[in-house]
């Protein structure tokens, strides 16, 4: 729209012309002065993930069938945007798309305090909601792995499964053992194994939209039930859905997830980890290689460490070395190799990265080893 090109009086013309202008500037200062989404992301990689809120990953995880699946993310959560074909529902689900804290298949949510012994958390806060569909047979499942070792890969030895919905002809692994009330509300308890790992599942009597609750209320039940022991360890949570047939709009509408430690040593994060970085650099134009250097400046040793910072804006990772980095640009989390996963007080380990850069460089503005912030060296 613009002012006409033939007005009938000038002053009135230029009166109205100015008005424009003027409104066109409010409009301006409108869309400057609200704050854009974070934009959505589609996966419809088999294993593939992405990052919402700098803090939780989204995984497709189609893990049970060759159909197409697909998950698009949102601020706060994700939805199931394509879920082809079905499976037989006496058997496995197809898929568990998810979001999750904590460290699956040695892909580690940045940040993360997990995973944690479970005898230093004091408490693991959590709350969820779901979006329901009609026309699909699944569960929505929230999952809670345990395992003796601080593993961020492969399977672990105990997990957790929480219903909050149940549609179509489908059952837990195992069989019912019980009922139980659990964080004030009564569930069904099966349990069971499926060849290598043990399974404890909660199922709801009938559907729960959302739910707050503390993760380790259910980690006790494991616990008591000599499915898990208090020195091992919460690798990780999550949240999603198990489809056998369809899937297609199924949303977790929010998620959030934290875990409160009681403990005082470097090994418990969150509980007084203190260390230092070194962040030392080599750049030219369009590129750069960083040499990081972990000091552990506490009294006793830091296993299985995670280093998370926030590359700049314009930053990502090309290539690295003595540590695996992911994702590779926004907020990074380095984990150790198993030749380096321990480093003792007084002590320190050393990674590196070559990544690209666009605009000018900077270096990320702070680190934190498994949970806690860190001076700089």
């Amino acid at each position: 729209m613009r002012p006409s090109p033939h007005p009938r009086h000038p002053r009135t013309a230029r009166s109205a012309l100015a008005a424009f202008v003027t409104a066109l500037a409010a409009v301006a200062a409108l869309f400057a002065a609200t704050p854009s989404a974070q934009a959505d992301t589609t996966v419809c990689e088999q294993y593939g993930s992405s990052v919402i809120q700098g803090r939780y990953v989204v995984q497709n995880n189609r893990w049970g069938t060759s159909q197409p699946q697909c998950v698009t993310t949102t601020d706060t959560g994700f939805r199931v945007t394509r879920a082809d074909g079905s499976v037989p529902t006496n058997g496995a689900p197809k898929s568990y798309p998810s979001v999750f804290n904590g460290c699956h298949y040695t892909n580690c949510s940045p940040g993360t305090r997990l995973p944690a012994q479970l005898s230093g958390i004091s408490s693991a806060p959590s709350s969820i909601s779901y979006g329901y569909v009609g026309d699909a047979v699944y569960n929505a499942s929230y999952d809670i792995w345990l395992d003796p070792t601080p593993r961020t890969d492969g399977v672990n030895r105990t997990e957790i499964m929480i219903w909050f919905n149940k549609v179509g002809p489908i059952q837990p692994i195992g069989s019912q053992v019980g009922t139980a009330t659990v964080g004030g509300r009564s569930w069904q308890v099966w349990q069971g194994g499926n060849g290598t790992n043990d399974v404890l599942s909660f199922v709801a009597p009938s559907a729960i939209a959302s739910w707050s609750f503390d993760v380790m209320d259910f980690v006790r039940q494991a616990v008591s039930r000599g499915l898990a022991q208090n020195n091992w360890y919460l690798t990780s949570v999550q949240a999603g859905f198990e489809p056998w047939q369809n899937g297609t709009g199924l949303t977790v509408n929010s998620f959030s997830s934290t875990v409160e430690t009681g403990g005082s040593g470097p090994g418990t994060p969150g509980g007084g980890t203190a260390c230092a970085v070194s962040y030392a650099t080599t750049v030219w134009q369009g590129g750069f290689t960083a040499n990081v250097t972990v000091t552990n400046t506490g009294s006793a040793p830091v296993d299985n460490w995670r280093l998370a910072f926030t590359l700049p804006s314009g930053q990502s990772v090309t290539g690295a070395w003595n540590a695996s980095l992911s994702p590779s640009s926004g907020p990074v989390t380095a984990s150790a190799l198993s030749h380096n996963a321990s480093i003792s007080p007084g002590g320190s380990q050393s990674f590196g990265f070559q990544g690209t850069y666009g605009g000018s460089f900077a270096a990320p503005a702070g680190f934190s080893l498994n949970g806690t912030a860190c001076a700089r060296a």
